[in-house]
């Protein structure tokens, strides 16, 4: 399973792919939403994980993008983000975005979602 994880904090980069490649998954890593973009159409993940609030393009304007693709709009996304209102859950889920995760989440949080949209 390749995810790829997209942040702009490198901190939490380096937390998430930790947490992921400790239980065997193997990990991507974009620095913005319009680096994603490249990486996924070189190499389509099987699951992405993204941050909401990032300079340039939004984790929401990323699924919109990837949503209008053919080719990416099946691919689960998970959102992780510091915005814990319920309308930003409302909108993720209007996106698509098969779980929201709220920072810092814990590597149990994270792990329990990406095996739940892997076993699905």
């Amino acid at each position: 399973m390749n995810i790829l994880v997209v942040d702009d904090l490198k901190s939490q980069l380096d937390l998430i792919s930790e947490y992921l490649t400790s239980v065997g998954y193997t990990v991507a890593t974009a620095t913005n939403a319009k680096e994603a973009l490249v990486k996924i159409s070189e190499h389509k993940p099987d699951l992405i994980i993204t941050d909401w609030m990032m300079p340039e393009m939004s984790g929401l304007d990323l699924c919109r993008q990837l949503k209008k693709n053919s080719e990416t709009a099946t691919i689960p996304v998970i959102a992780c983000t510091a915005k814990d209102k319920d309308v930003d859950r409302i909108w993720a889920k209007k996106q698509g975005v098969k779980a929201y995760l709220v920072k810092p989440c814990s590597k149990e949080e994270l792990i329990s979602a990406v095996d739940l949209i892997v076993s699905s």
